[in-house]
């Protein structure tokens, strides 16, 4: 039944395009939250959304660059690298033999979505009258608030830009450059990096590629994002993250990508946060409390222990550092999850809205690890609590 509803969902996000492609690709993305057939289905809206026909990128390119391909390119791949939920990227090369990616957004989405928020809107409160217990009002609220900003390529630009001057002491991060003069709302062109995705493990097999070296990278990178710097960049699904051995070099490099969704945390929020993990990893059961409170969980606090470090709660209290992992653990989540789908929907419901993309970044994240069989090192613990006393002494 799961599967079959799964694919019928599935299906649905895929007809009506835009923003139901978004909000399946973060279902797809809650992993402790859904049922394995669910998140497995609706994993392929990552890479395989539904594409524009080359005659609609001719279009928006026409529109908003005031010339045809032809004038601009030398060649233009017409077969997307990748096709995602606004926007589908393209390989070309300019006149002057640079090679490029030419990300262009579906032309009918920008008209569209906010008819779709609407009729999200229309369908939450609809099941908040058949079952109310359940709150999913902060998945429409989120979707208002980022999708305006998604849909603007020169905000994404902008994003990209100040995320590689912000990281730039990491020599493994690659952010592509941004073509300004060939960049508009509906038009991004950057500079076309290569790669693997960062859970294709075969991929990292075949180039000689660490997993657990790309694992520490991933989470020095993101622990200096969300606690030193509260600029956090929150769709990392493997599409947007790739790895790749530096041509020159034969250095690993992770190259991020989309930089179309930012979260910036406020001080206080950063603060609190920091705190909560730094207890989390000494196992300080008060200060888990007080700074899960602070954070809106209020008495659901171990809920919230639980969803941050998806871990049970028996692990969270016997130190989350000092008991591994184990497959039997997360089975126990995966099945104990559905019997406290109000608690996690009234949790998601309750903490500052900062949270939800957070948590949304958590779990593509863990997603990463697992896929990269990863999860069990303590690495990344370490990672954070560095950059949680980083944070808290300056």
């Amino acid at each position: 039944v799961h599967l079959r509803s799964a694919r019928r969902l599935c299906e649905l996000c895929c007809a009506n395009r835009g923003t139901f492609i978004k909000v399946g690709q973060h279902l797809g993305a809650l992993d402790y939250l859904l049922p394995e057939e669910y998140t497995s289905t609706l994993k392929v809206l990552h890479s395989q959304a539904p594409q524009s026909s080359m005659k609609e990128v001719r279009q928006v390119i026409r529109e908003d660059l005031g010339k045809e391909i032809h004038d601009l390119f030398l060649s233009f791949d017409d077969t997307p690298l990748g096709a995602a939920s606004l926007a589908q990227v393209h390989k070309a090369m300019l006149r002057d033999g640079r090679t490029v990616a030419v990300k262009v957004q579906h032309p009918k989405v920008q008209a569209q979505s906010s008819k779709d928020i609407l009729l999200m809107e229309v369908l939450v409160l609809a099941v908040k009258q058949l079952f109310p217990e359940f709150e999913f009002m902060w998945l429409v609220d989120e979707a208002k608030k980022n999708l305006p900003l998604e849909l603007d390529f020169l905000n994404e630009g902008r994003n990209a830009e100040k995320v590689a001057q912000m990281l730039k002491h990491f020599d493994f991060l690659k952010v592509p450059r941004i073509y300004w003069e060939l960049s508009t709302k509906r038009v991004l062109l950057m500079e076309f990096v290569d790669g693997g995705q960062v859970n294709d493990r075969h991929y990292m097999e075949r180039n000689k590629i660490d997993v657990n070296e790309i694992s520490r990278h991933l989470g020095r990178m993101y622990s200096e994002m969300i606690f030193v710097n509260g600029f956090v960049h929150c769709d990392p699904h493997p599409g947007n993250v790739l790895v790749r051995k530096q041509p020159d070099t034969g250095k690993v490099e992770i190259v991020l990508l989309d930089h179309g969704l930012y979260q910036a945390l406020t001080e206080e929020f950063r603060l609190d946060y920091c705190r909560l993990w730094q207890s989390l990893i000494w196992t300080d059961m008060q200060g888990v409390r007080k700074y899960g409170q602070r954070l809106g969980a209020g008495d659901l606090y171990p809920l919230f222990a639980c969803m941050l470090t998806a871990r049970s709660w028996d692990a969270v209290n016997r130190g989350i550092g000092q008991t591994p992992v184990t497959a039997t653990e997360d089975s126990e989540i995966r099945n104990h999850a559905a019997n406290y789908l109000p608690q996690i929907s009234q949790l998601l419901n309750r903490v500052p809205r900062q949270m939800l993309l957070i948590f949304k970044t958590n779990d593509l994240l863990r997603g990463i690890e697992a896929a990269l069989g990863t999860r069990a090192s303590a690495s990344s613990f370490l990672n954070m609590s560095r950059c949680c006393i980083k944070a808290l002494a300056a």
